[in-house]
C-alpha cells in the first residue's frame, strides 16, 4: 500500500517559491511508493485541495505524512506545526517549538554566539513613533552600511546613508513591531544544507553553495569551517529532518547570518541547497524518500 503524503504549499510570504517546490515535489515524489495529495494554502492561510477550501482536519483526512513547503511566519515560525500536532499528523523539519525559536533570528544569533560562531554585530529596535530621532541616533552611532531586517520573517533592507537608515525602519516596523540591526560583512555569501542521518553520517553537510549576491570560489578551510559552523547551528538550534544556514566569509572569518528549517529550503531547481543535492549526485526523489521516512520515524 503506497504512502498517502499531503504536500502542503502556498502561504503568505514567498507565495511564488512556495508553489515552484511544492510542484517539484509533487513530481518527484515516486509514484510506486507514494500517492501524493497536493493541498494549497492561500496567501490568507485558507486550506485548498482539489480547488475547494476546508479545514485543516477534512484537508489531511486519510495523510499518513505532510512534506511542508510553506514558507514564512505561517509554515516556518510554528503555526502550521502546532495544527498538524493537534491533528497526530507526522510532517517533515523542525518539531513546532524548535521552529518558532529558529525563526526568530534574533534568538538564533544568540545561540549561534553562545556556540562559538562570530555574529555581525546587531541590536533589536523597538518600534518608536520618533522614527526620525530613532534613525538619527542610530546613524550615529550605529557602524554603516546596515542591514535592517524583521526579527521573525523575510524583509531586508541595505541602508546606507540616513534616508535610507529611515526608509528602511520604517518599512520593517510595518511588518513587525520589532527591527533587527546589524552592521554588513563584506565578503563571499554561503549557504550550506544539513541533512540528518543521510549516507551513513548523523549530520551529513553538504558543500556550501554559492550565494546569488556575493558569488565566489571558497578555499578548503573555508569549506570546512562553513560546513562545521551549518552542523553546529543545525544541532544547536534542534532542527530536524534538514536545514540551510547562510553564512558570510570576511576577511575578519566566517560569520553566521541566519538560517531556515526544513520547510523555508527551496527545493526547486535554481535553489543553493537543490545545487547542493546535485553537485553530490543525489536525485530529489532519493532525497524525498529519505526525509519522509525520517517524518514518519516514532519520536
Amino acid at each position: 500500500m503506497r504512502t498517502i503524503v499531503g504536500v502542503l504549499r502556498g502561504g503568505e510570504n514567498k507565495y511564488e517559491a512556495s508553489l515552484k517546490t511544492g510542484a517539484e515535489v509533487l513530481q518527484a515524489l515516486d509514484r510506486d511508493k507514494y500517492d501524493p495529495r497536493d493541498i494549497f494554502i492561500d496567501r490568507q492561510n485558507m486550506w485548498h485541495q482539489s480547488g475547494v477550501p476546508m479545514f485543516p482536519a477534512r484537508a489531511l483526512q486519510g495523510v499518513d505524512v505532510v512534506f511542508n513547503v510553506v514558507h514564512g511566519n505561517y509554515g516556518e515560525g510554528g503555526e502550521l506545526h502546532k495544527i498538524l500536532d493537534s491533528l497526530h499528523v507526522p510532517y517533515t523539519g523542525a518539531s513546532a517549538a524548535a521552529s518558532i525559536l529558529a525563526f526568530n533570528k534574533h534568538h538564533a544569533r544568540s545561540v549561534a554566539r553562545g556556540l562559538g560562531l562570530k555574529v555581525p554585530y546587531g541590536k533589536v529596535v523597538e518600534q518608536n513613533p520618533n522614527i526620525e530621532e530613532v534613525a538619527f541616533e542610530l546613524f550615529r552611532t550605529f557602524p554603516h552600511p546596515a542591514v535592517i531586517k524583521t526579527v521573525s520573517g523575510d524583509l531586508r533592507v541595505v541602508a546606507e546613508d540616513f534616508h535610507s537608515l529611515q526608509n528602511g525602519l520604517e518599512r520593517v516596523w510595518q511588518r513587525s513591531p520589532k527591527a533587527l540591526l546589524e552592521e554588513m560583512i563584506n565578503g563571499k555569501e554561503a549557504s550550506v544544507g544539513v541533512i540528518d542521518d543521510f549516507r551513513n553520517e548523523k549530520l551529513y553537510t553538504l558543500f556550501p553553495a554559492e550565494k546569488e549576491r556575493v558569488p565566489g570560489l571558497f578555499l578548503p578551510h573555508e569549506k570546512r569551517t562553513l560546513m562545521d559552523a551549518a552542523r553546529v547551528i543545525h544541532q544547536g538550534l534542534n532542527l530536524g529532518h534538514y536545514s540551510h544556514s547562510n553564512f558570510v566569509v570576511s576577511k575578519r572569518g566566517v560569520y553566521f547570518i541566519d538560517t531556515h528549517s526544513a520547510a523555508g529550503v527551496g527545493l526547486h531547481g535554481e535553489g543553493q541547497f537543490s545545487k547542493s543535492l546535485h553537485a553530490i549526485g543525489v536525485k530529489l526523489s532519493h532525497f524525498l524518500d529519505h526525509v519522509l521516512s525520517l517524518a514518519r520515524r516514532p519520536k
